[in-house]
């Protein structure tokens, strides 16, 4: 910076700046707290259906989302704009104090262009006026001016500086819209931007040659940083696709950095998980540098990665830096498109397997898992924090339709059905193989068929399923019909599996009403209205959700998700049509006692048709102790509280109206809540937890406890609405349930081939 630049700078346009941004800030605090509580909470409380259920209702989030980023930014801009105003100002005041004490001594300071100046002798004395004695000086005040004046401009020069590197990278962040990197001066985030600069230069050197100190001050940095956007985007930007790659595949190998990994073992993996998110960060820029980079990170991914040692390639080193956070959707879905091209190479379309890891290969993952050499497993881990991009890419073929192949093989039938998956063995170094890839496939499929991440709940932002999701989850339960096995012998995926039939409870329901779906038909459409979806619904046979629900029933995990939701659901249904209020359009075009008939009777074959997998679990080959599952029911307390309280519950499509007289508040204030808590208080205890159990025991207890449930539903809803039946509909729930279970031993009994146990009768 010049130094009259400074010295005779007007503030005016800056203050004025200054304060249009503060007005901006006020007015976008009030537009995005209109936004929030006028559009988002309104529509997630409207009754949304057909497209716009699907559409409408995420744009107005979406929107109500921009007009709070708007706002975040934009006092942002404000924070450094007025800092880097104020700054200033008070450098000006230093330097003219600085060049009046120089005038004091007989100094004087001249700009002399390009940011350099000189200090000279103001006054001569041989020039000076007559009876005027100039103030002395010496050496040491000429240097002391100069110093000063020097160290006033470099700090001007450096506020004025980085806030326009700050403001920049901050606009760069969003082609469109708005960013929500929120900073309280310019400062914070000049020092994100500069420790992302001095972090990519040790993650530069070569592997071997990073000392303990610069890792651990490496990991501390991402640790801190992994989350700001600046910074992300700048680290990922500095160290680039090809150094990254290079970076991980260099300390994840022993003998490569032999030290480190002797050192640091137990901190490769939180190394790995920072970076990851780092990285994932930094993907949601849409920088024109930061789409070069994702560009030039795909065309690398069947190359060898450079270093000390070949053999990696760029897909198995990036596909374990993507098992942490959530990517940018398009990148992973382009990425996805171009791992599959090399799996098919690599496998002879699929013929073969790849990916196999030797005895000397290094391990690529440090996270708790697999070891990382088959980059499916890390890409799949990625996909299931990436809800759009799962379903993109589950939606896609691996094998197109052309003329060598008749038919066309998605990713989601390669995978789940058909891959020669590669032996893994564990990252931390324990006995027995790992089952990490098929459990990620699990989890990217709860991903792609529920719209939110796996192991989360849905939420009021929660999108209805699209048709996309819908067309995948009835494949999901096709497959698992045809052959069960592909889910009973593979358990540990029946957590992902289970949640997402809880989730598709009314299209399951719908499937066991055995209507044909035609639009034009009556029937159908009472069907409809009796278990309404809010988007796409899918379309699935009853013999393959009879199927479905043995093969889930067969695991704790899976089956407390299920009943826990089909329970929450049906107590949901009986608050729903037992409302007086129901548009006439929406309404089960049936009695009263018809209707809570209806609802209960599908909802024990439910409960019945899991019973079947709990028995064959319990009493069969695999002897699983019942205490499993009655532990996992209780155990979803927990999960199940959050959603309750929201109106949402598991597998529901609608909201549910309050219970009248219930608790005031938290998440015993639906009718769903106070038939969980029947359902929990139940499994709570020591219930049969004796010996000698068998299948009528089993069976009968199960349709018990569905009776008591179902009559706790009708009565709860009956009087939440003050209805006139409130002393028939617990008779009406009785009968019902015994019918359903007795639908659900006759369809199971015919559908469920294979079982070894008895189905009572």
């Amino acid at each position: 910076m010049d130094l009259n630049a400074l010295r005779f700078a007007n503030f005016k346009l800056l203050d004025d700046a200054v304060e249009d941004w503060a007005l901006i800030v006020r007015n976008l605090e009030q537009l995005a707290k209109d936004a929030e509580t006028g559009l988002h909470r309104a529509a997630n409380k409207a009754d949304w259906s057909g497209e716009n259920s699907q559409v409408t209702k995420e744009f107005v989030g979406k929107a109500a989302g921009e007009f709070k980023d708007a706002h975040t930014q934009a006092e942002t801009i404000h924070n450094i704009l007025s800092d880097t105003a104020g700054e200033l100002k008070d450098y000006q005041r230093q330097l003219t104090g600085a060049i009046e004490r120089g005038r004091l001594k007989n100094l004087t300071v001249m700009d002399t262009g390009k940011g350099t100046f000189t200090v000279t002798m103001n006054v001569h004395p041989d020039r000076a006026a007559s009876g005027y004695t100039p103030p002395e000086h010496d050496e040491n005040d000429v240097n002391a001016l100069r110093d000063e004046v020097q160290e006033i401009l470099r700090n001007a020069t450096e506020s004025d500086t980085s806030a326009k590197t700050v403001l920049t990278a901050l606009v760069d962040q969003t082609d469109y819209g708005f960013s929500d990197a929120s900073y309280k001066d310019r400062d914070s985030a000049a020092a994100a931007i500069k420790e992302a600069d001095e972090l990519a230069k040790l993650a530069e050197k070569k592997p071997e040659d990073l000392t303990l100190a610069e890792f651990d001050r490496l990991n501390a940095g991402l640790k801190k940083y992994h989350d700001d956007p600046l910074f992300s985007e700048r680290f990922a930007r500095d160290l680039g696709p090809e150094k990254t790659l290079s970076f991980w595949a260099g300390v994840s190998d022993p003998q490569v950095t032999p030290e480190l990994t002797r050192e640091r073992r137990d901190q490769l993996g939180e190394l790995q998980k920072n970076l990851s998110l780092t990285l994932a960060a930094a993907s949601k820029s849409d920088s024109g540098e930061m789409a070069d980079w994702k560009r030039h990170m795909i065309e690398i991914g069947d190359q060898p990665v450079s270093g000390k040692r070949g053999g990696v390639l760029g897909f198995q080193v990036m596909s374990n830096l993507m098992r942490a956070g959530d990517y940018d959707d398009e990148f992973l879905t382009r990425y996805g498109e171009r791992l599959m091209e090399t799996e098919r190479k690599f496998t002879n379309d699929g013929k073969a397997v790849a990916w196999q890891r030797l005895g000397f290969s290094p391990y690529l993952n440090h996270m708790a898992g697999d070891s990382g050499w088959d980059p499916m497993s890390g890409y799949l881990k990625g996909l299931s924090n990436s809800p759009a991009a799962a379903t993109e890419f589950f939606s896609g073929d691996f094998i197109p339709k052309d003329d060598d192949h008749k038919h066309a093989v998605s990713n989601f039938k390669y995978l789940f059905e058909e891959r020669h998956w590669p032996h893994e063995s564990r990252s931390d170094f324990k006995p027995g193989e790992s089952v990490d890839g098929h459990n990620n496939l699990a989890m990217a499929l709860e991903a792609a068929t529920t719209g939110h991440p796996a192991g989360e709940m849905p939420t009021a932002d929660t999108p209805a399923h699209n048709a996309q999701q819908a067309k995948l989850m009835a494949s999901v339960v096709h497959s698992i019909s045809e052959d069960p096995e592909r889910l009973t012998k593979k358990s540990y995926m029946s957590d992902s599996i289970g949640q997402m039939t809880a989730e598709y409870l009314p299209d399951i329901n719908r499937a066991l009403a055995d209507i044909e779906p035609d639009p034009k038909s009556e029937h159908w459409q009472e069907i409809e209205r009796l278990f309404p979806v809010a988007g796409a619904s899918a379309q699935m046979s009853h013999t393959d959700v009879a199927r479905l629900l043995i093969a889930v029933g067969q695991s704790p995990a899976g089956y407390a998700a299920v009943e826990v939701g089909q329970k929450a659901y049906m107590a949901n249904l009986m608050d729903y049509h037992l409302n007086p209020d129901l548009p006439e359009g929406q309404r089960y075009h049936q009695s009263v006692g018809d209707t809570v008939k209806a609802i209960a009777r599908q909802s024990a074959e439910v409960g019945g048709t899991l019973g079947i997998g709990r028995q064959e679990a319990v009493l069969g080959p695999a002897k699983e102790k019942d205490e499993a599952y009655n532990a996992a029911v209780s155990q979803m307390k927990n999960v199940t509280s959050g959603t309750i309280s929201t109106g949402i519950g598991v597998g529901t499509s609608f909201i549910g109206s309050p219970v009248a007289g219930a608790a005031a508040y938290g998440a015993a204030s639906t009718v769903s809540s106070v038939v969980l808590e029947e359902l929990f208080k139940d499994v709570s205890g020591d219930h049969l937890k004796h010996a000698g159990l068998d299948a009528g025991k089993l069976w009968e207890d199960s349709r018990q406890r569905n009776i008591e449930l179902a009559q706790c539903a009708a009565a709860k809803a009956a009087e939440a609405h003050h209805s006139p039946y409130v002393h028939n509909v617990g008779g009406w729930a009785l009968d019902a349930t015994k019918d359903g279970f007795n639908d659900a031993s006759t369809n199971g009994d015919r559908m469920a081939k294979g079982l070894t146990t008895e189905i009572p009768k």
